[in-house]
């Protein structure tokens, strides 16, 4: 790598987990001390003696000992300094997973830890490569390839520069001892590794944009500012209060009814995903599975808004208002949601759409709403926009929640669906199918994937339900005759 002397301030990157990363760092200075700390020793990677080498199984077994935690935890823990770049692995780089067993490890050096606070540049990662390429005479990892033809298409401009970097690095390189190059090749693809990691992998060190206002700079406040405070703090003070009493009774009321149903507080059925790499858990509550599961069903009840948000619950609840003959206001609180998140382009013939099937006299859906709220309503269709059904929105909601709601959960059809509904049987893994589970570990379906099948579907469902044209048909029948 080039080494810089003034080095970008990430700090804005690093703040909400800066305190995290300097309590680990804290732990590995701990594990490298010479005398409580994880015992390491020389070992041969292919034909090269390494030192200061630690199998995964000693770092496991110190981190129980020492946190008193159990090994599953400790495991967890490690894999945590792997994927930071605390510990490298030297046999499965690709993998930055800690194995208790007897693979091989090594301390990073501090210089690639995380806390420097320097960003990885494209050029220094172009430089990387180049060497590898020089080294490997061509024939670099199928995502090393991608990259490296994508930097050089990038950084084109400058790529003489960048082989030129990369041939003295690799010259220097050769002049050092075997051990010492080795190790030192070994460090900087673990830094890579963490940093540009392969496509559909995570990456511990995603973080989102950049902020444009430095939260520790010194903000003077101006006397505008001073009047909306004071306006602020004055409207505060003449809003209703409400007894503490009854806001910690309303806040006990929801932790219990969401307890668990929260993966923090209680174990995932049939396994926690993240924790075994069985993605049954997910497989089971798709978006629009046949049949979702007891937990799943129950989350209906808690209200409509749970309903609402979940497809599987609003396609459930679309089958009890066919059967009550009134499904046009959860079909106008659709195409409000429909409008809300669609596209700017579109927005126009939507809202009329709306209008005439909706809100128009004598509309093929009518809802029944209040004249106040027809009539902005209708006001607004004239510069329609987003926001523009929201008024009217909320009332159909609202009705709904009042009425037809209480009603769909005494109903037959939500306790057929309660019957039917999956009960997991909790997953009991080994250790070593745990192992097992994360070598086969899947990349999984692209979101992308699932909203393009759910637009197929949602196509079709509309093709089936629109009036069918008996002329096109009958010509149809006739050219086939």
């Amino acid at each position: 790598m080039t080494i810089r002397t003034a080095r970008p301030d990430r700090l804005q990157h690093f703040r909400p987990r800066i305190h995290c990363l300097k309590k680990l760092e804290a732990t590995v200075v701990e594990m490298q001390d010479p005398k409580s700390g994880v015992k390491g020793s020389e070992q041969k990677l292919n034909v090269t003696t390494i030192p200061h080498v630690i199998a995964g199984k000693d770092i496991i077994a110190w981190i129980a000992n020492k946190m008193k935690m159990t090994t599953e935890e400790a495991q967890v823990f490690s894999t945590m300094l792997v994927s930071y770049g605390y510990i490298y692995p030297l046999q499965n780089h690709k993998k930055l997973v800690m194995c208790n067993d007897a693979s091989q490890y090594r301390f990073q050096t501090p210089y690639f830890w995380p806390t420097q606070k320097w960003v990885a540049e494209d050029s220094d990662y172009a430089i990387y490569l180049a060497k590898r390429n020089i080294r490997k005479k061509g024939m670099l990892e199928a995502y090393e390839q991608t990259h490296y033809n994508h930097l050089h298409e990038w950084l084109n401009h400058k790529w003489d520069f960048i082989v030129m970097q990369a041939t003295e690095q690799y010259k220097a390189g050769k002049e050092r001892k075997k051990p010492d190059r080795v190790v030192f090749d070994c460090q900087e693809r673990a830094y890579w590794m963490v940093n540009r990691p392969p496509r559909r992998t995570h990456s511990a060190m995603d973080c989102g944009p950049e902020r444009l206002i430095d939260p520790t700079a010194d903000e003077k406040i101006t006397f505008d500012q001073y009047r909306r405070m004071n306006i602020f703090y004055q409207q505060a003070i003449m809003r209703s209060k409400v007894k503490s009493s009854v806001s910690l009774g309303a806040l006990v009321k929801y932790v219990t009814t969401y307890k668990n149903h929260d993966p923090f507080l209680a174990p995932c059925l049939p396994s926690n995903p993240w924790q075994t790499d069985n993605d049954t858990y997910w497989a089971l509550n798709m978006r629009r599975v046949e049949v979702p599961t007891k937990m799943r069903v129950e989350r209906w009840s808690f209200s409509l808004f749970e309903l609402l948000s979940d497809l599987r619950g609003r396609d459930d609840f679309k089958v009890f208002l066919k059967k009550e003959f009134s499904g046009e206001n959860l079909a106008f609180w659709e195409a409000a949601e429909e409008l809300k998140w669609g596209t700017s382009s579109s927005m126009s013939t939507k809202a009329a759409t709306i209008f005439k099937t909706f809100l128009a006299p004598g509309a093929p859906r009518w809802i029944n709403i209040d004249g106040r709220t027809m009539g902005l309503t209708v006001k607004g269709l004239d510069h329609p926009h987003r926001y523009v059904l929201e008024a009217a929105q909320t009332h159909v909601f609202l009705l709904m929640k009042k009425d037809t709601f209480f009603r769909y959960l005494k109903s037959p059809v939500y306790k057929d669906m309660q019957k039917k509904a999956l009960n997991p049987v909790p997953h009991n893994f080994s250790p070593a199918q745990l192992e097992q589970n994360a070598q086969n570990r899947s990349p999984g379906i692209n979101p992308i994937i699932l909203w393009e099948q759910e637009e197929v579907e949602k196509a079709k469902a509309a093709a089936a339900s629109a009036p069918v044209d008996v002329k096109a048909m009958m010509s149809k029948i006739d050219r086939k005759k």
